[in-house]
């Protein structure tokens, strides 16, 4: 919380804006507490509303927000609000905000300071990005990896562990190449960032903590994401393990798959995620999507054919009123995953990528029966 405030240069004549759930780590504890340890305050509404949020904003005075990515998505996809340019926000600070909105948003909306960042309740992996890098979570100078150690390392996505390589200890990944990020667990007072003090259940713990990893006898905590590094020491969020799946050999993305598609007129919000085909290993993919009246579904096969590699293109679309979100905007999948493609389980319209016709097509009880008995192949 400390460093949070440190990090937004906040002072007492700052106003935090809260709209996220109190229950929440973000939006109970760092989102308040970033203005209150330097004698801020912060406005609490109590909920996110996009026709409410600039009225909010503007009539209180507030200086600065916290944001979870798809918050910044529901306001980009809102019409435009009279007080939007007529605030005094001088910096917002959160996670999540995705390169494939990140300077509409910032420029749409005249925002200064965008301090995006990456941490989690427990963990003692933590990044800033101080340089308003597009799409980066933060990035570690040479000066402060001493200090803060975190190493990203190669991922077995089949059995969903870190890679050991011949000596029996992680193998730490090249730039840009997709691993997940491991940070060392010290109790060391020159070091309190690297403190795991991890939960009251025992096993749980010790599924975070992977041990052995770079040397006998040390301890490493695992964050549970997959994350690019690149030359310049940038880090770049790809997915949490587990919503990340394979198909025909290959690791697909749900967050890069999601911004490739979020990037064609007339899709307002998308989910991403992998369902089980009958006598098929790995996951197919398919996308909800919650679109305007101008979407284009022609079109839109042609984006996903110039946007995305073949293994990673959707074959399953759903088309939705609205995503299920959590609390904090996290977008729910697991009742999707269970719905899979069958029309009789889903109401909403169902399209399948034909190979043959090279369209999407609507899904029949019949298309469906010839799809998972294989005839049709993929």
């Amino acid at each position: 919380m400390y460093a949070s405030s440190a990090a937004a240069n906040a002072n007492k004549d700052d106003k935090m804006y809260v709209c996220l759930p109190m229950y929440h780590t973000a939006g109970g504890i760092m989102a308040i507490g970033i203005t209150l340890t330097v004698g801020g305050c912060a406005y609490i509404s109590e909920k996110f509303s996009a026709t409410q949020f600039w009225d909010d904003i503007v009539d209180n005075d507030c200086t600065m927000f916290q944001y979870i990515g798809e918050l910044c998505r529901y306001l980009l996809n809102s019409p435009v609000h009279p007080k939007e340019n007529k605030h005094k926000v001088r910096l917002i600070d959160g996670n999540g905000l995705r390169p494939d909105i990140w300077e509409e948003f910032q420029s749409r909306f005249e925002i200064p300071f965008i301090l995006e960042w990456y941490a989690s309740t427990e963990g003692n992996t933590v990044f800033f990005n101080f340089d308003q890098k597009v799409g980066a979570i933060g990035r570690l100078p040479k000066w402060a990896e001493k200090r803060f150690v975190t190493k990203i390392v190669q991922f077995d996505q089949e059995n969903e562990v870190p890679v050991r390589g011949p000596d029996g200890f992680l193998v730490e990944c090249a730039p840009n190449e997709v691993g997940e990020a491991v940070s060392q667990i010290l109790n060391d007072p020159d070091k309190p960032a690297q403190r795991f003090e991890g939960y009251a259940d025992k096993a749980a713990t010790e599924k975070k903590i992977i041990r052995d990893a770079f040397e006998k006898g040390d301890a490493w905590f695992r964050s549970g994401d997959l994350i690019r590094k690149d030359e310049m020491g940038y880090f770049y969020f790809i997915d949490r393990i587990g919503d990340t799946f394979r198909w025909k050999g290959e690791n697909v993305a749900t967050s890069e798959v999601s911004e490739a598609i979020t990037g064609f007129d007339g899709v307002k919000e998308a989910n991403v995620y992998g369902v089980q085909l009958d006598g098929r290993d790995g996951r197919a993919g398919m996308v909800s999507l919650v679109v305007g009246d101008d979407f284009d579904l022609e079109g839109f096969r042609n984006h996903l054919t110039v946007s995305l590699a073949d293994y990673a293109r959707p074959i399953f679309l759903r088309l939705q009123e609205e995503i299920e979100a959590t609390g904090t905007f996290k977008q729910r999948k697991i009742d999707l995953v269970k719905d899979g493609f069958d029309p009789k389980k889903v109401e909403d319209d169902l399209y399948f990528n034909h190979p043959v016709s090279c369209e999407f097509v609507p899904i029949t009880p019949a298309l469906y029966g010839e799809i998972q008995s294989g005839s049709i192949r993929l």
